[in-house]
């Protein structure tokens, strides 16, 4: 029997206020590494959406701290 790979990392998106935001959505990830380049590959097109910061999680818990996208 094969096991399979499942999904475990995901951005949590947050707006000026803290609060989420359900959209724009972004992909759910089967490594750190893949989710973290993601977000550095696509936060410029998050923030002009009106995400202003964006958390990890792993299996639904965060995993580090909070990015805040920084106005350039």
């Amino acid at each position: 029997m094969t096991a399979a790979i499942r999904p475990r990392w995901e951005w949590a998106l947050h707006d000026d206020e803290g609060e989420g935001v359900p959209e724009p959505v972004t992909p759910v990830f089967t490594s750190q590494f893949d989710a973290e380049q993601w977000l550095g590959e696509h936060w410029r097109a998050l923030a002009a959406a009106g995400v202003s910061s964006a958390q990890l999680h792993h299996d639904g818990e965060p995993a580090g701290p909070r990015v805040d996208f920084l106005d350039s």
